[in-house]
């Protein structure tokens, strides 16, 4: 079960819709099955204060992903995504924010996977996924 949940009271962020289906095609793609996936919509200050709190790092990110599958084959978590660092992302980029948003939001999905982006190397296999994801949803649905 795909979750979305907003704690971010911006007014400019009422529009977002995910596709919970393109989701759904992603995990099972890799070969899992999808298990319960809460995505929390939340502003810069609510995340920081996760990162500092759960990760000790004091600084602004646009997402936070807590793996807690407990049944094999099954991915399962909480993923917090700060729409403020989205939009300003976005902008930096001179990206859709909607285009931009579903990149994070399947960057959570591939952490649930097991893709990490610690190192360089990583963070390139992690971009590349990410585009294959994002080709899924943007020529099929």
């Amino acid at each position: 079960m795909i979750r979305f949940i907003r704690q971010h009271p911006d007014e400019k962020f009422s529009g977002i819709h995910i596709s919970r289906a393109w989701l759904d095609e992603v995990v099972t793609r890799y070969g899992w099955l999808t298990g319960s996936i809460d995505f929390v919509f939340c502003d810069d200050q609510f995340l920081l204060g996760m990162n500092q709190s759960f990760l000790d790092h004091n600084d602004l990110t646009d997402i936070i992903t807590f793996d807690n599958h407990e049944v094999s084959g099954y991915i399962s978590g909480e993923i917090y995504i700060s729409l403020d660092r989205v939009f300003e992302n976005a902008i930096e980029l001179a990206i859709d924010f909607e285009y931009e948003l579903n990149r994070v939001v399947v960057h959570g999905v591939l952490h649930l996977i097991g893709y990490s982006d610690k190192t360089e190397d990583e963070k390139m296999a992690m971009r590349h996924e990410e585009d294959l994801c994002l080709s899924l949803l943007y020529t099929s649905h």
